[in-house]
């Protein structure tokens, strides 16, 4: 039979975060260090630097992920340095630092800058360019000045970017716009200086205007990757940088970091509470929703657990620090996200493959489509077929930037495995969020998992004549003195009800059948239909029916030698099982119960969530047969547990879930923590797992289609068909839109529920 595992109390912690992904070579010597990467602008640039990365001595595994900018490097500390590590990625041609908010901030403050200016002096540019009829004295040289700067200072890092790619033997999205816009510079330049070698035509406009594109989108993308972390920003922001702390100069504010467990921290009404620790004077309520999704404020008093994060209501608290602010519950949640993020999923492998070939097949499709153009185009002489030429060729080199495909499967990721913990549902990696959203059947314990693990009232029938919450308390009181485990259930009904409980006397216990006492002047007897009877009591069956239909253990109360009530205790349902299960069943999602429980009861509890399939009686091995039987026939898994005798059937299955009140060795096995009893944040959990798989889908769908039709018109070759062609300047706008759209369709992820 599964232990029970009572609910927590409203003072109890949270669950701690599940460990982090373990290291790719296992070495339990092994450290991780989380660098911010600059310099990556595609698909091509993740690859390069992950490459340069393993390929450094010491170093087992690395993780780069364009979204973020950051790369997440396993390595052997008596092997390699984070000097080292460093050097791996200067060498690969990009930039690491430690990641900083203030340099992410500075960082966007440059993009903008640089935007600006680009704007500032390539929009004369485009202007004089393509009103060919407006007579400007000097217009070509008035272009040339202002693309020099454009191309010179706003579009700098391109170019370093892309020369550093070449260097070092590659070739990424600055190649391509680097290539394309000096092409057309360069021509320009030479039509200007010396226009009787190539003509009078030039294409500053064109050069300027991709530049500037290029830089708009950088902005908006960096833009809509902070929103995308923003859940973790939100995590962080909520704890205050200071604190009052009583000392013995009275209270004094404090640097959160310095404050050391013991220390006594006063929150006052509205604040939020800064670290984990212990109330020690006060009372109030707390919303700890932050933590674990619960809407409702919890009173808090003397002794009661508070958490860093949460917020104080009305009343002024003094709490005793348990942690340093490094270790508090928040940070483990954050922590634990911040590792989910820098891990990889199944499905980011497309890409990746893709990426490897991509800027070759791209720099040979421009070749040829200037070939093409130079063999086949309308003018009559080569030098007529030349402008077409190159601007069909810079179009194809612009156009086909892998930006979308790069960022399509990490952009939602992140937002997927944010909202997930806002929801209460930490995913130990990207991965387990991948698999999660692929289910197709959910096993789950039923004692703690699907029922709340303890004694509870179910059934009460009260004779006719008789007040149910008076006779409570007349129970009740008889029952406090038993310590019997069905006592509980009378006694925390009583509590949740508001009845006070009398004192009782003259308290006769017989074990394992029932008690008799006297309360308030009442001779009450409690205990099993059979106890009562032979007390000279008459119990009617026909009340014990509804009781007997459902498995449930009957407790009859008789009141002065009179029959007062039948009570029917039981595991009740968690609060949300049936609504969870039900949703489960409409998305195709078979639920399996397992149990250990006998089948009578399993069966009851089955009916009344709606579970069709029930396997009582079943031993820790039998429930990890059960689930490897399942996957063996096809099924792609998941398992819900809470207790160590869960722990075989949850390494056994797809993905592992524990419950809020997990024991340690669930936890340590899980996949996903459910930061909360509620089993409605599994039914969030998979719900945003199979959304988040399907944005991933629709994002790389994009991204490919993007290309397969942009490519072909870029190219020219609808310019026969309809005359329509793609000039680079139309070119850098879709390329930088279709990267813009991958994110913010991401972006829908942070309303889903």
């Amino acid at each position: 039979m599964t232990t029970p595992a009572a609910a927590p109390a409203p003072s109890s912690p949270p669950p701690a975060a599940p460990p982090p992904a373990a290291a790719a070579t296992g070495d339990a010597a092994a450290t991780q260090v989380t660098l911010a990467i600059g310099g990556m602008t595609c698909a091509a640039c993740v690859r390069r630097v992950e490459k340069s990365l393993k390929k450094a001595p010491g170093v087992d595994d690395a993780v780069v992920n364009l979204a973020t900018h950051q790369a997440v490097v396993t390595y052997r500390p008596e092997a390699a340095t984070i000097a080292s590590i460093t050097a791996a990625v200067v060498d690969a041609g990009y930039r690491a630092t430690p990641p900083s908010e203030a340099t992410a901030g500075a960082d966007a403050r440059q993009a903008a800058l640089r935007l600006i200016v680009a704007a500032v002096a390539g929009v004369p540019v485009v202007v004089l360019g393509m009103a060919h009829g407006l007579a400007v004295p000097a217009s070509r040289w008035i272009q040339l000045a202002l693309s020099v700067v454009v191309l010179g200072w706003a579009g700098a890092p391109i170019y370093r970017a892309a020369w550093a790619a070449l260097r070092h033997g590659g070739a990424d999205m600055n190649v391509l716009v680097a290539l394309g816009t000096v092409t057309a510079f360069a021509l320009s330049l030479v039509a200007t200086v010396a226009p009787h070698v190539v003509g009078h035509e030039v294409y500053y406009e064109a050069a300027v205007a991709v530049i500037g594109f290029v830089l708009l989108g950088r902005y908006l993308e960096a833009r809509a990757r902070r929103r995308a972390g923003a859940s973790l920003g939100h995590l962080r922001s909520l704890v205050p940088a200071t604190a009052m702390v009583v000392t013995d100069d009275g209270e004094v504010k404090t640097p959160l970091e310095k404050i050391a467990p013991g220390a006594l921290v006063v929150v006052r009404p509205g604040q939020t509470i800064p670290v984990d620790g212990e109330v020690v004077e006060g009372s109030s309520s707390v919303a700890e929703a932050v933590l674990t999704g619960e809407a409702m404020p919890l009173d808090k008093g003397p002794g009661d657990a508070v958490f860093a994060g949460t917020s104080n209501a009305w009343g002024r608290l003094v709490v005793r620090a348990s942690r340093g602010a490094a270790d508090t519950s928040l940070a483990q949640v954050v922590s634990a996200v911040e590792a989910a993020m820098g891990t990889r999923a199944p499905i980011a492998r497309v890409a990746d493959r893709v990426a490897a070939v991509f800027t070759p097949i791209v720099l040979g499709a421009a070749a040829l489509t200037f070939a093409i153009w130079m063999v086949v185009g309308g003018g009559a002489t080569a030098a007529d077929r030349l402008a077409p030429a190159l601007l069909h060729a810079v179009a194809v080199l612009v156009v086909a930037c892998p930006c979308a495909l790069g960022l399509a499967t990490p952009t939602a990721l992140i937002v997927g495995l944010g909202r997930a913990a806002e929801q209460g549902a930490l995913f130990r990696s990207a991965a387990a969020l991948e698999r999660l959203g692929s289910i197709d059947a959910v096993v789950m314990d039923k004692t703690g998992t699907l029922t709340e693990g303890q004694p509870t009232l179910v059934v009460e029938a009260a004779a006719p004549g008789q007040d149910p919450r008076r006779l409570l308390a007349l129970v009740a009181g008889a029952e406090e003195g038993s310590e019997h485990p069905l006592a509980g259930a009378f006694l925390r009904d009583a509590g949740a009800r508001g009845v006070v409980t009398p004192p009782a006397t003259a308290f006769a216990s017989t074990p394992g059948h029932g008690v008799t006492a006297t309360v308030e002047g009442h001779a009450v007897v409690v205990g099993s239909p059979r106890f009562v009877r032979a007390a000279g009591i008459e119990v009617d069956d026909a009340a014990l029916a509804p009781v007997a239909q459902r498995a449930l253990t009957p407790v009859v109360a008789a009141v002065d030698g009179a029959f007062a009530a039948v009570y029917g205790v039981g595991d009740a349902p968690r609060a949300g099982a049936v609504e969870v299960v039900r949703a489960l069943d409409a998305a195709g999602i078979e639920v399996v119960m397992l149990t250990g429980d006998g089948r009578a009861p399993a069966e009851a509890v089955a009916a009344t969530l709606g579970i069709r399939h029930v396997e009582a009686e079943t031993l820790p091995a039998d429930k990890a047969a059960k689930v490897a039987a399942l996957r063996a026939g096809g099924r792609r898994v998941a398992m819900v547990g809470d207790g160590v005798n869960d722990a075989p059937a949850l390494a056994a299955a797809d993905v592992a879930i524990a419950m809020g009140s997990a024991t340690d060795v669930a936890a340590a096995g899980a996949d996903v923590m459910l930061l909360r009893d509620d089993l409605r944040a599994l039914g969030g959990a998979v719900r945003l797992a199979r959304r988040t798989l399907r944005i991933i889908r629709e994002n790389l769908f994009w991204a490919f289609a993007y290309n397969v039709l942009a490519l072909p018109v870029a190219a020219g070759a609808l310019v026969p068909i309809t005359g329509w062609s793609l000039s680079p300047m139309l070119a850098s706008a879709a390329m930088s839109l279709s990267s813009v759209s991958v994110v913010l369709n991401s972006l829908r992820l942070r309303r889903a529920r």
